[in-house]
């Protein structure tokens, strides 16, 4: 009994003696260090996903304000303001807005008034918001003294603040592909679980299944579901609807990489002796199966993750995903939609966020290509025991 419960313990991809633990943890950071892309582009995320969670406090502006001049009249595409941030001294200024007319185009324009300074203060008050969502605040890092305006990635056509839109759009954007992977990963390792355990004709029917899910074309799918909710829907019950539409196409390929790796551990001792035991099948399956595919699982779902914030910026972009008041980078997208070359030669700065998707998904890609490396089994092990003997 005391070696059937051993054998239980003793996972195929780790190494028995408790100093071992630490050679394969550092011989994983060791891999993941390697893949130089991979890494680079990991610290890249991480700074990303800081950027984006401190939105409203790296903003001056909220993402949904209006914003117009002493006449009232709205700063539509209002240019960047990167380039036109002055120092006197040590102090940054802007100077202030001029509306210009190209009669050669007939494109309306801004450009710089040298009669008009505002200098640029740190950690001031301004619109209230709440900081990570949780402490209420109306503190901002810079700002300008008022009436004048600073907007870093200039405005849309309603004179919103393309900067807070892009920083709070990334929250959106990002969150609904993470949502969006742990409910096909449960799906997944439910389903796929119980193919790969169980086999028989339980297999048949879910593989089946997978191959038609898998087999329809996704973006038709995707927006003849995104089109079939109403249009009344409140805009988070709709980020939900969203969410769930784009969980149906995503499950399939996580359940057949279960279903492999199901089929390649129930045969393995630890499990035998589990049965031999009398443990259930869930015990066995939870308790035992499962935790030896997490590596597996880690990396295939965060390989999933760019697909999903394609697939989303891509709804939003038809104006099938994500609505207002919410904002994401693929609502922000669709802005070029009416008369396209128009916009990328007068405006070309509203393809800002397309950027941002172009950085994001590249960076999880190679985050999945280093995990990947990183956490093969068999590497690792035979690695860890080379460095214990």
């Amino acid at each position: 009994m005391k070696a059937l419960n051993a054998t239980i313990e003793r996972r195929p991809d780790s190494v028995s003696g408790a100093e071992s633990q630490s050679p394969g943890r550092g011989l994983f950071w060791r891999r993941f260090q390697g893949h130089r892309a991979g890494f680079v582009f990991s610290v890249v995320l991480a700074g990303l996903t800081l950027l984006l969670l401190l939105g409203e406090f790296l903003s001056p502006h909220s993402a949904t304000g209006f914003h117009s001049d002493a006449q009232g009249l709205a700063y539509d595409y209002v240019p960047p303001m990167i380039g036109w941030v002055h120092f006197d001294g040590l102090r940054p200024f802007v100077y202030g807005l001029r509306r210009t007319y190209n009669p050669l185009t007939g494109v309306k324009g801004y450009d710089e008034d040298p009669s008009q300074k505002y200098y640029v203060r740190f950690f001031v008050r301004g619109e209230p918001f709440q900081f990570l969502g949780l402490l209420p605040t109306d503190l901002h890092l810079f700002g300008v003294e008022p009436p004048g305006q600073l907007f870093l990635f200039g405005t849309d056509r309603f004179g919103r603040d393309l900067w807070a839109r892009t920083l709070i759009g990334g929250r959106i954007s990002l969150g609904i592909g993470l949502l969006v992977v742990l409910i096909s990963l449960a799906l997944g390792v439910f389903l796929g679980g119980l193919s790969g355990y169980y086999g028989s004709w339980v297999d048949t029917l879910i593989q089946r299944t997978v191959e038609v899910a898998m087999s329809l074309p996704r973006l038709a799918l995707l927006l003849a579901l995104s089109a079939a909710l109403p249009p009344q829907l409140p805009a988070s019950s709709r980020f939900w609807g969203i969410a769930l539409i784009l969980a149906v196409v995503a499950w399939a390929p996580l359940a057949r990489v279960v279903r492999g790796q199901f089929l390649a551990l129930r045969e393995e001792g630890f499990v035998q002796a589990a049965r031999a035991l009398g443990l259930s099948d869930m015990r066995i399956i939870f308790k035992h199966i499962v935790p030896n595919t997490l590596s597996y699982l880690i990396v295939s779902a965060t390989l999933a993750v760019p697909g999903v914030i394609l697939l989303e910026s891509v709804l939003s972009f038809f104006g099938f995903g994500i609505q207002e008041p919410l904002v994401s980078w693929g609502l922000l997208m669709g802005d070029l939609q009416q008369n396209f070359q128009y916009q990328i030669q007068f405006h070309p700065w509203l393809v800002i966020p397309g950027f941002f998707i172009f950085v994001s998904v590249l960076a999880i890609n190679y985050l999945g290509d280093a995990l990947r490396d990183a956490v093969d089994p068999f590497t690792i092990t035979q690695g860890a025991r080379n460095q214990t003997r």
